[in-house]
């Protein structure tokens, strides 16, 4: 399953002044129709992960949908979105204002931050599409992209969000809290455990356990030095002194991955895993690679998300075009293709409940998996906490727990 957060970053000598740029006419997001006639016969360059072909197809499948509307889609295949981002970063630094190289990014977290401070985007526009009247604002993270506000700089197309895995052989019933996770895992010393951080997984469960123990989870949304970092995370390392004797192996070792976490599953040495995917355990069920006893839960407070998004540069000269293909992902038949997990298996963006009847059927209609939970079933999506407490959690983790590996 592809995980929607890419690990980039830009570095710091490439800072730029924040000023506004020369941005390349467009048409008014507000006037669709005006946007759809400049976007005709426009070619937009999407540079997107091109490591799945599962991905690959898709991003062709709404290439050939757009054609219909006079727009190409062009998948520029990347490894790093960074690389894209260096990109439009250079031709600023080049002056080359105008028709730049990148029409389209998937981007998310740390690189949408970049762009956005260095005044690389065009914008706002996302809150403009037409399609935006389905998007879930109140119950996923589609407004702020880790803390950041995304002011209409960039538009959501796919949610990720923890979910935990468990064998129903062993474990019968879904664990509501934190706490109860720690008092199963008590009871059931060894049947627990999560890849080793900084990992993203492990790292992701860190976040997941602070954000149910902290007092007042908002803090978490400002940077960790303007809080009082100690007081915050002294319940989740209160917490992980109980849990870590009782992991498997005692805690003295972790799995390096997620993969092979799931295979601790397969192999029935734990009962108890977590994923970023509420689609995973379906889908290695499906391919023999877990017991098909295994169902997933969330927790009663809702679980960790966070969104993908596509944003446009600032210089692209197909903006009209970028924009039509940003609503096309919108389209409530294609976030039901994209989830159904024959094909994608990403979550939805949408809120089921601004659907019409139809509209709500082809994702009712969906065979999800049976370890899949229903958008409706996983629940409320925690926002991201700001990346520095992620950032200080896995180096202190590393000192406290990780010296035994």
């Amino acid at each position: 399953m592809v995980r929607f957060v890419l690990p980039v970053a830009l570095a710091a000598s490439l800072s730029l002044p924040l000023a506004a740029v020369a941005q390349t006419e467009a048409p008014d997001p507000s006037d669709w129709d005006a946007v759809l006639e400049a976007a005709e016969g426009q070619t937009v360059y999407w540079h997107a992960w091109g490591g799945a072909t599962a991905t690959n197809d898709f991003i062709a499948w709404v290439g050939e949908r757009l054609a219909e509307q006079g727009v190409t889609l062009e998948h520029v295949k990347l490894s790093d979105t960074a690389d894209a981002v260096t990109r439009v970063l250079s031709e600023k630094q080049a002056g080359e204002n105008e028709d730049g190289a990148v029409d389209l990014i998937w981007i998310n977290g740390p690189n949408f931050a970049s762009m956005k401070e260095q005044g690389l985007l065009f914008g706002p526009f996302a809150e403009a599409l037409p399609n935006w009247q389905y998007v879930d604002v109140d119950g996923k993270t589609v407004q702020t992209d880790f803390t950041v506000p995304t002011d209409g700089l960039e538009s959501p197309w796919a949610m990720a969000q923890v979910v935990f895995m468990y064998d129903t052989a062993d474990l019968v019933e879904p664990l509501p809290s934190a706490e109860a996770i720690l008092e199963w895992a008590e009871a059931n010393p060894g049947r627990f455990t999560f890849p080793q951080p900084p990992d993203f997984l492990g790292s992701t469960f860190l976040k997941q356990i602070l954000i149910e123990l902290v007092d007042d989870p908002a803090v978490l949304q400002a940077p960790a030095e303007e809080a009082e970092f100690d007081g915050v995370t002294a319940p989740l390392w209160s917490y992980l002194d109980r849990l870590t004797p009782v992991l498997w192996r005692q805690g003295q070792a972790y799995p390096a991955t997620g993969p092979a976490q799931v295979q601790l599953i397969a192999d029935n040495e734990i009962d108890l895993a977590v994923s970023f995917s509420p689609n995973e355990a379906s889908l290695f069920i499906a391919q023999n690679q877990l017991p098909p006893t295994v169902r997933t839960f969330v927790l009663e407070d809702g679980t960790l998300g966070n969104a993908s998004f596509v944003a446009i540069p600032y210089n692209s000269g197909s903006k009209a075009g970028a924009m039509v293909v940003a609503n096309a992902l919108l389209a409530p038949e294609v976030q039901a293709r994209a989830q159904d997990p024959e094909v994608l298996g990403y979550n939805t963006v949408l809120a089921m409940d601004k659907l019409s009847g139809e509209q709500r059927a082809l994702f009712e209609e969906i065979d999800l998996g049976v370890a899949t939970l229903s958008p409706a079933e996983l629940g409320t999506v925690q926002p991201e906490p700001h990346p520095s407490w992620m950032t200080r959690v896995t180096e202190i983790w590393t000192e406290r727990y990780g010296s035994g590996q």
